[in-house]
């Protein structure tokens, strides 16, 4: 059976998973895990690509890629191949290095990127690697210190704000929290993948707003105003929820119009909060 050729568009973003080829420690020691790192910043560098987050494990790799006009598997030959003739002449040996074919699932950018990057970042801790993130062998110490030169971190520390300080801050913090991993299926492409043209009907977001508020009978001031009232609360988290499948907007559109942070945002987008039987009712009566 012929392989699924892989999906390629201006912009899409891939979580990328190389393993060895039968399980193999392929990246055990330092100097390994340096040399896939240089590959890394060499194609990068040549194709034009940009790099979310990584994280050099021993025996597999993650990466959260975004690619331009040069293909992933363009990317990823290049890299996999001069590793493996790298790897071989080192060790004296022959024959595969990576088991055949690495995996990359395309990913919904705009919900669940922040999202990706802490969970390619917390692999060496939930592995028992290390005790806590700083783990010398991937991205994470880039975003710590706000820089932005490998990986590109300023994207991603945006979404949490404009203040590169407080970003920064705000993603140590969002690294420490604990919170329960989200499913492939929740945040995969598979539209792009099955190669269907989306059929959706979408609304507009502030129509969605409006009959939302009109419906539970509160006003755009009191969504938006600093609050703690459950209610509120609950309106805000079911807006973004509903506005995830029929709305075409953004996380900063949806931030802007509800008053609340964009990590706030994220969180909802993937799941990363608790229902209230408020917030099936509300969703309930607007389906209706």
């Amino acid at each position: 059976m012929p392989r699924k050729q892989r999906i390629h568009y201006d912009g899409a973003l891939y979580h990328v998973i190389a393993r060895g080829n039968n399980g193999e420690y392929i990246l055990k020691n330092d100097e390994d895990k340096t040399k896939y790192i240089e590959l890394i910043q060499r194609y990068k560098e040549r194709y034009g690509f940009k790099l979310y987050a990584y994280c050099i494990m021993d025996n597999h790799i993650h990466m959260l890629v975004e690619v331009e006009k040069v293909p992933l598997n363009k990317i990823m030959q290049g890299i996999q191949l001069v590793y493996t003739q790298i790897y071989n002449r080192k060790n004296k040996r022959t024959g595969h290095v990576f088991q055949q074919r690495y995996k990359a699932v395309v990913c919904n950018k705009d919900g669940y990127l922040l999202h990706l990057t802490k969970y390619i970042h917390m692999n060496p801790v939930k592995a028992h690697m290390t005790e806590d993130v700083n783990y010398e062998w991937s991205s994470y110490k880039e975003y710590a210190n706000g820089k932005n030169g490998l990986v590109d971190t300023d994207f991603v520390l945006k979404i949490l704000s404009n203040n590169k300080s407080k970003a920064i801050g705000e993603y140590n913090i969002y690294m420490k929290e604990e919170d329960g991993d989200i499913e492939q299926v929740e945040y995969e492409v598979t539209e792009a993948q099955k190669g269907n043209i989306d059929k959706t009907k979408y609304i507009g977001l502030d129509k969605l707003i409006e009959e939302i508020l009109e419906q539970e009978k509160v006003t755009f001031e009191q969504i938006r105003e600093k609050t703690k009232k459950q209610k509120i609360s609950d309106i805000r988290k079911v807006i973004v929820i509903l506005a995830e499948k029929n709305c075409k907007t953004s996380s900063t559109e949806l931030a802007n119009k509800l008053n609340i942070p964009i990590s706030r945002i994220s969180k909802i987008r993937a799941g990363e909060i608790m229902m209230t039987v408020y917030m099936d009712e509300v969703i309930g009566r607007w389906n209706k």
